[in-house]
């Protein structure tokens, strides 16, 4: 054992890729931040890149350590006689451990317990926050080039970071900004390989498809080496941990081993999820093979061809397409020729179910869960228990989608004089409706004129133009806000409550329409109007609300919409109350998955009421306004009563509070009680429209390095 470990302590001393210590990136990071909001720019931008240096430096040196360890200290060919097998074994996982320990303090220069950060900070260099401070910094040292770029690194991963997107095209009309400046820091070569690689697939071109996937699938197999070598981390130990670690000796060591399992098996999922997004693409190993057999037979190398159908039959063995096309190679090739699939896609798939095999039997003996992450794992593999509750699952979902047709038997709508104008039918959808009657002209008259404060609050949004385009000023206005103004005597009570009345009574009848016997809950209630910019019309190509839907990402290309964050998944129904029609163009339309092709178009007027599920099945876009003021109450309805509208709930409070002040007498105890109304309107409200400076993180977790006044967009 002695010369094994004096082995280690050379090779840990080989490997050290750099004299002296390594500094913990997550003291580094808090450093840079706090120089950040001291505006110490430059400090800030060098503490910074130190902690991207130091996290990345980090990681290598596991990654080194654990494959040297691996070789160094094998658990596999201990010489018979060696002693009881306990010994045998815990020795070498001791030699393991003390090669780790010393290859690792070698190559940081300390002891590696000193690199163990939190899950926040930890999360934050994944989702590449870092970058979002760096880039600030970068513009405040007139660095333009490092600024673009940092800021790019950061969007690619936060495509939906509107704050983001709006300083990339600040930095896009810049003049000294290149277009080669917009460039990924952290780019995974296997994904730029992989989609290069498609495109030219998808254009027949196949020779360059060949190239460009053959290197994407070296790559993310690389790749996903690396990642499993850093699942061999602590014991994650978290509130919302699914398992609880049991008292024992044996318990600790299979609990843990069973976590760095999972954590390897969902290193696929990593490798194949592009940056920016959160959901995986499907199959990724086995598409790759896919799609190189048949690239490798139309440029006629039928030999390579088979050999990439073998591996993807390792896979899925009774996928008949891959048969078919076996058949065809072993005609062509001659039936004594030996087609095998590739060693490397063997040791991967022999690998990964040996792992399912043990991850599968800890759940059915030991408890806990595990979310495969493989569409093609064997029926056989999983304990019959397990594929009892996965077929309870199904079931459970065949049954919700029975109720949803069986909504179709409806009572009628709970006010008088509302007609159904158009139904999914009608639309060419599913779960869409146009109610007509829903307000008097007079009432939209009532609420156009609370618009006029809405457009001196600028509520909703900060910016005075829409969020969306800029050939239109866009104003909100929230039944909340809508209150206080009232309580303040800056609009009539009247037409607040009115705000109130009508999303209420919007709510009641999409309730009794689509989803009878079921509570919706408000979700948020936004009273909005949207002006055409005059000066701004001419040649405009661009729409007032792009294609989307309200409670997944869009993907039109893959025809997918990802129910995920940062889309308010927990959205169920939605709902547009316009209140005028003296304007042109703004009428919403349903798009097909590709958003494109349109399949309905509404037109506003006072009192119709448009009504639709929130989900993939109805794309829709909001056409330009070219000229007036187009003016609505936006709703957005949930059957989570976790997730319902408490700005609402608020609102609801003030308006009592009013009706009881009103109740009473003239005189001192009125005056005191309007008092103490008007000073708790005072009180800050967070906008509808204000984002925390990490979505991720939990409530209540310490934010006090990222308050909220300070944004990338005031450095502009």
């Amino acid at each position: 054992m002695a010369s094994l470990l004096c082995a280690c302590l050379l090779l840990a001393a080989a490997a050290a890729t750099s004299p002296g210590r390594l500094v913990p990136y997550d003291l580094l990071y808090a450093d840079g931040v706090r120089a950040y909001f001291a505006r110490d720019w430059g400090r800030a931008a060098e503490l910074l890149q130190r902690a991207l240096h130091s996290y990345a430096g980090l990681r290598a040196a596991r990654r080194a350590c654990r494959a040297a360890c691996r070789r160094e200290a094998a658990f596999l060919g201990e010489p018979p006689g060696a002693g009881p097998w306990e010994a045998a074994l815990f020795g070498r996982v001791l030699q393991r451990a003390d090669c780790l320990q010393h290859c690792l303090g070698r190559q940081l220069g300390a002891a590696p317990s000193a690199h163990r950060a939190s899950h926040a900070i930890r999360r934050d260099f994944e989702q590449r926050e870092p970058y979002n401070y760096l880039q600030v910094a970068f513009f405040q040292l007139k660095k333009l080039d490092q600024a673009v770029s940092a800021a790019h690194t950061f969007f690619v991963a936060n495509p939906q970071h509107l704050q983001m997107r709006e300083d990339i095209e600040k930095y896009r009309r810049m003049s000294g900004v290149k277009s080669d400046n917009f460039r990924d820091l952290e780019a995974t070569p296997h994904w730029e390989a992989y989609e290069t690689g498609v495109q030219h697939y998808n254009a027949d071109e196949y020779l360059q498809a060949v190239a460009r996937l053959e290197e994407s699938l070296t790559e993310a197999l690389s790749a996903l080496e690396e990642c499993r070598a850093l699942c061999e981390g602590p014991w994650e130990d978290e509130d919302d941990e699914e398992e609880e670690m049991q008292p024992g000796l044996y318990e600790a060591i299979a609990a843990h081993y069973i976590q760095v399992l999972k954590c390897r098996q969902q290193c696929v999922l990593e490798i194949a999820t592009k940056p920016g997004r959160i959901s995986a693409t499907e199959d990724f190993i086995p598409s790759h093979l896919d799609l190189l057999q048949f690239a490798y037979d139309q440029v006629g190398n039928q030999t390579v061809a088979a050999e990439c159908a073998a591996s993807y039959l390792l896979f899925y063995p009774t996928d008949e397409p891959m048969l078919e096309k076996m058949k065809q190679y072993r005609t062509v090739l001659g039936e004594d020729t030996a087609v095998t699939a590739r060693e490397s896609i063997q040791h991967y798939v022999q690998r990964s179910l040996m792992e399912k095999k043990l991850i599968y039997y800890a759940v059915e003996h030991l408890g806990g869960t595990f979310n495969d992450p493989d569409l093609w794992t064997p029926d056989e593999l999983i304990p019959e228990n397990l594929k009892e509750k996965h077929r309870e699952d199904q079931e459970k979902q065949k049954q919700e989608t029975l109720d949803v047709e069986g909504r179709k038997k409806r009572g009628p709508l709970p006010f008088e004089g509302i007609a159904v104008t158009m139904d999914s039918r009608q639309m060419n959808g599913t779960q869409r409706v146009v109610f007509d009657g829903v307000l008097m002209e007079s009432e939209c008259k009532d609420l156009l004129r609370l618009t006029k404060a809405a457009g001196e609050a600028g509520d909703g949004y900060r910016a005075r133009r829409s969020p969306h385009t800029p050939h239109e000023r866009f104003e909100g206005l929230t039944v909340l806000k809508a209150m206080q103004l009232a309580q303040n005597g800056d609009v009539d009570w009247r037409d607040a409550k009115l705000l109130l009345q009508a999303s209420e009574k919007s709510r009641k009848i999409i309730e009794s329409y689509f989803t009878p016997g079921k509570k919706l809950h408000f979700s948020f209630t936004h009273l909005v109007c949207r002006t055409a910019v005059d000066e701004e019309q001419e040649g405009r190509m661009d729409l007032s609300h792009p294609v989307h839907a309200d409670n997944c990402l869009l993907d039109p290309e893959g025809q997918e919409c990802w129910r995920e964050p940062p889309a308010y998944v927990y959205r169920d129904y939605s709902g547009i109350l316009y209140l005028n029609d003296d304007f042109q163009g703004g009428g919403l339309f349903f798009t097909e998955m590709d958003t494109v092709t349109v399949t309905a178009e509404v037109h506003p007027k006072c009192g119709r009421l448009v009504a639709f599920s929130s989900g993939k099945e109805n794309p829709h876009g909001v056409w330009a306004v070219s000229r007036g003021r187009r003016c609505a109450i936006a709703l957005w309805y949930t059957h989570s009563q976790e997730h319902a509208e408490q700005e609402r709930v608020k609102a609801e409070e003030l308006m009592e509070q009013r009706a009881v002040e009103q109740d009473q007498p003239d005189g001192e105890e009125h005056q005191e009680a309007d008092h103490r109304g008007r000073s708790s309107s005072e009180l800050p409200v967070p906008s509808s429209g204000a984002r925390p400076t990490s979505r991720r993180h939990k409530p209540g977790s310490d934010r006090t390095q990222h308050p909220k006044e300070l944004r990338a967009r005031d450095e502009f």
